[in-house]
């Protein structure tokens, strides 16, 4: 083949590529050659049905992607191609196969180059990040929902100027609805991540999160089929009630620890060592979290030295026999003192 000089959106791109054998010439812009990438990945497949598309396949687009644009386009034009790409819409319905693997290929890409924080804070002030929002998070198909998140989490992590521009155009909401209703499990966990990044450490996202009722999201997302879910909402939990200890009453007010307490009843997994975490603060300097707690309707006590005796021996499973016997100790601690002033 041979490469000669060409341009799309306005700026060189130096990609017009023709086969030695003339029998196929290639595209003449980026956009041919990643259209192109997305054919060459399924050229040897038979016609089946639609399915997301495998590592495999993602890696070979990225990789495509890169040659193309390696020591021809600096990043700040790779992203503007980009979201070129994503905003191209030719009104005739839904997109085919190959027009969502060029967005999931790269909403990849760009999340990429958002590890670089003045990336991200290009992708915002290039229109982006508005794109994302408004053509990509709603999408039809999961691949592209999912990976829309994880770019809005990438940008915003870390990066104030993001996530205040994200909350002044009402992400959180939408993240927050993806979280909790999305019938896809890795578009509701890529939401959260985005919810974490834009909460954590972040007083206005946190007052967005309240006013939208996160805590009870969290609390739904314990109690999900998807252990990925669970885990992550138990750890957020976690995370906002040692950072902001104020809120636990608002969490005891929800009837937290009944609900915590069903979710130790589960069979057990990671998600048990951040529930007795979020447990043992919700104890920490509370009567009423110690209250809920001693209710004896929860057999607590109970479970706990059932727990403790389980997982006695078991290295990796320190951490979660500390919480075990730490709440233990509070909640009978306690008891004495509470009966005492029956006695009175």
């Amino acid at each position: 083949m041979r490469v000669t000089s060409s341009s799309y959106g306005g700026y060189a791109t130096s990609t017009s590529l023709t086969m030695a054998d003339g029998n196929r010439p290639y595209p003449q812009n980026l956009q041919g050659v990643l259209r192109l990438a997305v054919e060459a990945g399924s050229a040897s497949d038979d016609p089946a049905p639609y399915a997301p598309m495998s590592q495999e396949r993602i890696e070979f687009l990225r990789g495509a992607l890169s040659e193309v644009c390696k020591g021809q386009l600096d990043e700040v034009e790779q992203m503007k191609w980009c979201v070129s790409v994503l905003l191209q819409d030719k009104g005739e319905g839904r997109e085919d196969e190959e027009e969502e693997d060029e967005k999931e290929a790269v909403l990849e890409m760009l999340c990429d180059l958002c590890d670089n924080l003045d990336n991200a804070r290009d992708l915002m002030k290039l229109g982006g990040l508005e794109v994302c929002m408004s053509r990509c998070v709603r999408h039809d198909e999961a691949g592209v929902r999912w990976r829309a998140a994880e770019l809005l989490a990438c940008c915003a992590q870390n990066m104030p100027e993001v996530q205040l521009y994200l909350l002044q155009h009402g992400m959180l909401h939408t993240l927050l609805q993806l979280t909790d209703h999305d019938t896809h499990p890795t578009v509701r966990v890529k939401a959260l991540y985005a919810v974490s990044c834009l909460v954590r450490e972040q007083e206005v996202g946190l007052r967005d999160f309240l006013s939208h009722d996160g805590f009870s999201v969290l609390m739904r997302g314990m109690q999900s089929d998807c252990e990925k879910l669970r885990t992550k909402s138990a750890f957020l939990l976690l995370n906002l009630l040692n950072s902001h200890p104020e809120h636990r009453d608002t969490v005891l007010s929800m009837g937290m620890v009944q609900q915590l307490v069903a979710v130790l009843r589960s069979s057990h997994s990671s998600v048990h060592e951040h529930v007795l975490g979020v447990l043992c603060c919700l104890v920490e300097d509370s009567e009423r979290g110690v209250c809920d707690c001693r209710d004896p309707s929860l057999g607590l006590e109970e479970l706990l030295n059932q727990r403790i005796q389980d997982l006695q021996g078991q290295e990796e499973s320190q951490e979660e026999v500390g919480f075990c016997e730490r709440l233990r100790a509070a909640c009978v601690r306690a008891q004495p003192k509470e009966e005492n002033i029956m006695d009175r």
